[in-house]
C-alpha cells in the first residue's frame, strides 16, 4: 500500500551538466558522455534505493531535456536550425527543433539506459517518454501544414513512433511506462477531443503498466508565475480526467501538494490507479513525514488505499541535487507513516 514513485527526471550531477537548467549543456562528450550519463543513472537508481522509493526510474539523465531527448532519434526532425517559439501557449519562450519531413524512428531510443536500470534494480522500474500532444506544442511545424488539423495529424505521427519505442521498453522489462502530457492542463478542450486518443494510440498493445502525468510544470519563474494567475482554484484536471477515466491508461499522475487543485477532482479518476503528488517541486523547502502523510490522508477521502501511489507533484530536474534528496526521503517517510496509521 501507498508505493511510492518519482515523477520522473532528477537533477543531473555538476559533473554531467549543467546544474538548475531546464536545458543544461552537457560538461563531454562522445564515450566520456555515454559513460558519464550512464554512472548518473546508477548514481540515482541507488539513492532512489536508499531513501526508499518502490518504483523507481532512470530520473531522465540521458536526456537534455523530457521531450528532446525522444526527438533526437526521430528522422524529419532538424535540431541544427532551431528557432524561438512560444510553448504551453506562450507560457514561456524556447529554442526548439523544426518538423521538416516525414517523421520515422532512426533506431532505438533508449535502450541502453532502460537496460542499465533493469540489470541494476530489482525494483519495479518506471520509464518515462513525452506525449503526443506535448512533443507537438514544443517542436515547430513546418511539415504537417500547420493549424490544428496539422497538430492532430503531426500528434498521432508522434504517436505511432512512441508506440514502437514503448512497446520495445517493455520488452526491455519496464514495469511502467508513462507518457508526460503537461499540455493537457493547457489546452483542455484538444486534450479531450483528440489528445487523448492520441495518447492512447501511443500505449496501445503494452504488456506493461501504462501511466499519464498531468502537471502544472516544472519549478521554474514562467511556471510559478503561470499558477500564480490561476485563481483560488485551479479545476484544469475537471476537463480531462473524465475522458482518462474511459480510457485504457492504467495510471494518471497529477499535481497535489502546496497546489490549488480542490482534492474531490481525484474521484473523476474512478477505477484508476492515481499517482498523487505529495511533494513539491517549485520551493526547496524540504517537505516533513507528516506533511506528507497529511496529504496521502487527504487523498484518501477521494482515492482508493489500493489504487493510491505517493509520487512528487512533476519533475525535479532544475532543483539542487541535496534538495532532490532530502525530498525524496521525506517522501518515504511521509508514506511509511501513512502506512503505519491507516493500518496495513
Amino acid at each position: 500500500m501507498f508505493e511510492t514513485a518519482i515523477a520522473g527526471s532528477l537533477p543531473k550531477p555538476s559533473w554531467l551538466a549543467e546544474t538548475e537548467k531546464l536545458w543544461p549543456e552537457w560538461k563531454s562528450s562522445g564515450a566520456d558522455l555515454d559513460r558519464a550519463k550512464a554512472d548518473a543513472t546508477l548514481l540515482w537508481l541507488k539513492v532512489q534505493e536508499d531513501a526508499g522509493i518502490d518504483v523507481v526510474g532512470d530520473g531522465e539523465q540521458a536526456r537534455q531535456h523530457f521531450v528532446h531527448g525522444f526527438l533526437t532519434q526521430v528522422e524529419g526532425i532538424d535540431f541544427a536550425h532551431k528557432v524561438k517559439m512560444g510553448i504551453r501557449d506562450n507560457r514561456y519562450d524556447a529554442m526548439v527543433p523544426q518538423v521538416v519531413g516525414p517523421l520515422r524512428l532512426a533506431g532505438r531510443v533508449h535502450a541502453s539506459e532502460a537496460r542499465l536500470a533493469r540489470a541494476h534494480t530489482g525494483r519495479r522500474l518506471k520509464f518515462t517518454l513525452p506525449g503526443p500532444m506535448t512533443i507537438v506544442d514544443t517542436v515547430a511545424d513546418r511539415h504537417y501544414g500547420g493549424g490544428k488539423e496539422g497538430r492532430i495529424r503531426m500528434a498521432f505521427a508522434f504517436a505511432e513512433l512512441l508506440n514502437q519505442e514503448a512497446r520495445a521498453l517493455a520488452a526491455d522489462g519496464v514495469d511502467i511506462v508513462q507518457f508526460d502530457e503537461p499540455a493537457f492542463n493547457v489546452y483542455m478542450s484538444d486534450a479531450v477531443e483528440w489528445g487523448v486518443a492520441a495518447l492512447e494510440r501511443a500505449a496501445e498493445g503494452l504488456t506493461c503498466k501504462t501511466a499519464v502525468h498531468i502537471c502544472y510544470g516544472y519549478g521554474i519563474k514562467a511556471n510559478i508565475d503561470w499558477k500564480g494567475g490561476l485563481g483560488e482554484e485551479w479545476r484544469q484536471y475537471e476537463q480531462v480526467f473524465p475522458a482518462l477515466a474511459k480510457s485504457r491508461i492504467d495510471q494518471v499522475s497529477l499535481e497535489c501538494y502546496r497546489s490549488h487543485v480542490p482534492a474531490e477532482l481525484m474521484r473523476l479518476l474512478d477505477g484508476k490507479d492515481v499517482m498523487v503528488g505529495v511533494i513539491d517541486v517549485a520551493s526547496d523547502v524540504i517537505e516533513t513525514p507528516e506533511q506528507v502523510a497529511s496529504t496521502i490522508a487527504t487523498a484518501l477521502r477521494h482515492v482508493p488505499a489500493e489504487r493510491l501511489f505517493p509520487c512528487t507533484n512533476c519533475g525535479l530536474a532544475p532543483m539542487r541535487r541535496e534538495v532532490a534528496e532530502a525530498k525524496l526521503a521525506a517522501l518515504a517517510e511521509g508514506a511509511a507513516l501513512a502506512r503505519a496509521r491507516h493500518g496495513r
